[in-house]
Order: structure tokens, then C-alpha cells, then sequence
């Protein structure tokens, strides 16, 4: 007998019968295959739902003195519903050429009359878990080819297992219209994640629209975003459209979304729930038909908590919740990412350096990055500028092993500025708004010296 394994594939059995049962699991257990039984068509789907399967081994009929085979042709349709790659191999032993071509025709890969031939139930098995192992993998690979080097959509880069989620998620909750709340720490490729999504949606043709929600001043907040008729205000010299109309038909991604201030949140859910808003100045009521996509670093639970933040609005933006793991978590992405910064910078400056030695490259997988992707991708490019060889070197990096504190007697203003925002940031868990307030700056001013330094 062969034993089974954890990564042995699962085939999941579905027969009303004890023995019958029985004896699929001890066939079946021999080839050293995981195995789990039911004996109900909702089993199946609860089943199905929860764990995956290489295969489904189901009958047709369920109910006692039942043979028409319905219960298990119904079956089949849901199983398509829940996971359409899943193949399904029916049994019964009420067989008919009718009964064979309809459950074919709804998706049922093969067809197992009672009682069964061993060897040919075993073949059948065999085949259709290695068939659909194949479309599975297929599948996968189609869906990195559009995520990860797709001309059209955003140059993701992730290979490591913490970001496996990510890109199952993205491939998964990508083609629907659900709204979508990006957490992780500051730097970590929220809007790049949010590029793929809508890369992969159904909207990817239509417009992709991107608001820093932190960086845009009370002042100006409902123009931006709604649009202004012309005398509005001041400056208001012409008509202008806001981001919502603007993406209209598209996807609207509004980052750092914890930032929006309380006073104007009611005016966000309502175009939310209704896809309704007003121009500033006019009393037109304008409709946008938009997929949102936010993203935070801060925890909008605990915002929710001490009344910065609506719950009611939380609720509109979570539908999916999808979260970054920082760099430190990835360090397998980390040599891809550096050399795909290398070549974006040596372009950029025309610079005949060509890789990495031994020793930066031990250097970038040592050290923490604070600031995540970003962070990397500053450093490279810091390093070819500075790099004074054909290769880079650990020290044309800048990097402070061990976080260890530089010197402010060798920094530059700028560099002592990009380091005291950095601390304060990490002092306050990455919260922005806490470190503006904390720096004594305002959420507009804090979030130019962000981008300014790559943070």
C-alpha cells in the first residue's frame, strides 16, 4: 500500500452510500491519493468552498429510489459556479448515452458507470488530475504573464511566497466591480497593486484615475475631486472636471484614504452609494459610474474607534481587503526588484554598468528597508549614479547596515529632514497623519516631503 502525503493530490468523493464510499477510499488510498467523502450535493459545495481538490468523484443521484440523475447534473452546474477548473468525474449505476452527453455538456470531464473496472477508474482518475493540474497551470501562468510583464499593465514583480496571496487575489477579485482596500506600509506598491487590478478588470480599457487623498488641502478637496464650474471660486478661471467624473466608466484609486478629513467624508459615501455628486457652484447633479480601489497605511479600524473615521465608509471601501507585506517579508523579490530598478535607471542616465557584485547584493538582502520598494528603488538609482564601475558595489548603495544611525555631521539638510521624518514615521507605526502633526506639519506639506525623498 502507498502511503499518503500532504502534497499527494485530494479528491473529493460523493456517493449516499456507506460502502460505496468505502470502497472508492480504500481504491483510491492504495495510489496514495488524500481523500475526502460526503454523501449530499450541498456537502460537496461546502466542501469545495473551503479547501481545494484535484478532483470530484460524485454520484449522480442522492435521494433514495431517485434515478433520474438530476440531483447530480444540478451538482455539476454549482461545482462550474464554485471552481470551474475543478474536474468532475460522475458516477452512477443508472447510465444512459443521455445522461452521459448532459452531464459532458455541463461540465463533467468523464463518466464512471457502476459497478466500475478498477484499472479503467483509476486511469480516468490519473488522466483528469494531470489534465487539470495542466489548465490550472496554464491558468496561473496566463495570469502572471498579465500582472507581472504585460506591455499594457503595471510591471508587478513578485516571485516570493508572501506574495503569492497578493497575485491570487488580484487574479481572483480583478475582474469584478468590487471595491478593494489596499493596506501595508508606506512604500510597499499599493498603487501598483491597484494598477493590476484594474489592468485586469473589466474596465481596463477605460480610464484609471489615481487622488493622494493626504496631499490634496481642505481647500480644494471637494474641486478635485467633484469638478467646478467656472466662478466657483477665485481661481476658478474655467469649467473643470473632478477625478470621480473623470473616471467615469473606469477606476477611481484614492490613496492614503485614512487621510480624508471627517467634514468631507459624508460627501465621499454619498457618491459612493449613489454615484452622485455636484460640481462646486453648480446645483447640477452629475452620475460617474466608478470601481474604487483606496489604500492606506493607517489602521482605519482604530480611526473608526476614536471618530476620525466613518464606519459607514469603512464598510463602502472593504468589500475586499487585500494586504501588502513590506520588503522585509519578500526578501526573495528583492534581488529581481533591484535588477529591474538597475535597468530603468542605466537607461534613464545612460550609465555602462551592467549588474551587482557579490557584495551589494549581500548588502541589499541584509538590510531592513524602512521604506520598502520605494526605498529600494532610490537606492539603486542613488548607486548608479554613484557607482564609478562597471558593476555596483555595497557602498554606492548608502545603505546603513543594521539601521544604525548616521551621523548628522555628515548629512546634507535634505538628508537630516528625509531621516527625522523617517524615525517619526516609525515611532508613530507609519501613521502619517500622527508624524505630520508630531513634525508639526500640515497632512499637504508632509505628504510633498514624502514623495519628495521617496518615503
Amino acid at each position: 500500500m502507498v502511503a499518503t502525503d500532504n502534497s499527494a493530490p485530494r479528491i473529493l468523493i460523493a456517493d449516499d452510500q456507506t460502502d460505496v464510499l468505502e470502497a472508492l477510499r480504500l481504491l483510491l488510498k492504495s495510489e496514495g491519493y488524500q481523500l475526502e467523502t460526503v454523501k449530499s450535493p450541498a456537502a460537496v459545495i461546502k466542501a469545495v468552498e473551503s479547501r481545494d481538490f484535484a478532483l470530484a468523484l460524485v454520484d449522480l443521484n442522492y435521494t433514495r429510489d431517485t434515478t433520474s440523475g438530476q440531483e447530480g447534473l444540478d451538482l455539476i452546474s454549482k461545482l462550474q459556479s464554485a471552481d470551474a477548473a475543478l474536474p468532475v468525474v460522475v458516477m452512477t449505476a443508472w447510465a444512459s448515452v443521455d445522461l452521459a452527453v448532459e452531464a459532458m455538456r455541463r461540465g463533467a470531464k468523464d463518466f464512471i458507470t457502476k459497478p466500475w473496472d478498477n484499472a479503467r477508474l483509476l486511469a480516468i482518475v490519473k488522466n483528469q488530475i494531470e489534465l487539470g493540474s495542466a489548465v490550472r497551470a496554464y491558468k496561473r501562468l496566463e495570469q502572471e504573464n498579465q500582472l507581472l510583464r504585460g506591455k499594457s499593465g503595471p510591471n508587478l514583480i513578485a516571485q516570493s511566497a508572501a506574495m503569492r496571496p497578493v497575485l491570487d487575489m488580484i487574479a481572483r477579485v480583478g475582474p469584478s466591480d468590487a471595491n478593494v482596500l489596499i493596506t501595508g506600509e508606506n512604500g510597499t506598491g499599493k498603487g501598483l497593486v491597484a494598477q493590476a487590478l484594474h489592468a485586469v478588470s473589466v474596465r481596463a480599457a477605460r480610464p484609471f484615475i489615481s487622488v493622494n487623498m493626504g496631499g490634496l488641502p481642505e481647500g480644494v478637496f471637494e474641486s478635485e475631486l467633484f469638478g467646478h464650474i467656472r466662478g466657483a471660486f477665485t481661481d476658478a478661471k474655467n469649467d473643470r472636471a473632478g477625478r470621480f467624473e473623470l473616471a467615469d466608466g473606469g477606476t477611481l484609486f484614492m490613496d492614503e484614504i485614512g487621510n480624508i478629513p471627517l467634514s468631507q467624508q459624508a460627501k465621499i459615501l454619498r457618491t459612493i452609494e449613489t454615484g452622485e455628486f455636484e460640481r462646486v457652484g453648480s446645483s447640477k447633479t452629475y452620475r460617474a459610474n466608478v470601481r474604487l480601489v483606496s489604500a492606506t497605511n493607517s489602521d482605519l479600524p482604530a480611526e473608526v474607534a476614536s471618530g476620525k473615521f466613518r464606519q459607514d465608509l469603512l464598510f463602502r471601501l472593504n468589500t475586499i481587503h487585500l494586504h501588502l507585506p513590506p520588503l522585509r517579508e519578500r526578501r526573495e523579490d528583492i534581488e529581481l526588484l533591484a535588477q529591474h530598478f538597475l535597468k530603468a535607471h542605466v537607461e534613464r542616465y545612460r550609465k555602462g554598468i551592467t549588474g551587482f557584485d557579490p557584495s551589494a547584493i549581500e548588502a541589499m538582502r541584509n538590510y531592513g528597508w524602512p521604506g520598502n520598494v520605494r526605498e529600494l528603488d532610490h537606492a539603486v538609482e542613488r548607486a548608479v549614479l554613484m557607482a564609478q564601475s562597471k558593476v555596483v558595489r555595497a557602498p554606492d548603495l548608502g545603505l546603513q547596515a543594521g539601521h544604525a544611525a548616521p551621523r548628522l555631521d555628515d548629512m546634507s539638510l535634505e538628508e537630516v529632514e528625509a531621516f527625522l521624518i523617517k524615525k517619526t514615521l516609525a515611532r508613530c507605526d507609519g501613521n502619517a497623519r500622527r508624524a505630520a502633526e508630531e513634525l508639526g506639519l500640515s497632512r499637504s506639506a508632509f505628504y510633498r516631503r514624502l514623495e519628495k525623498y521617496g518615503l
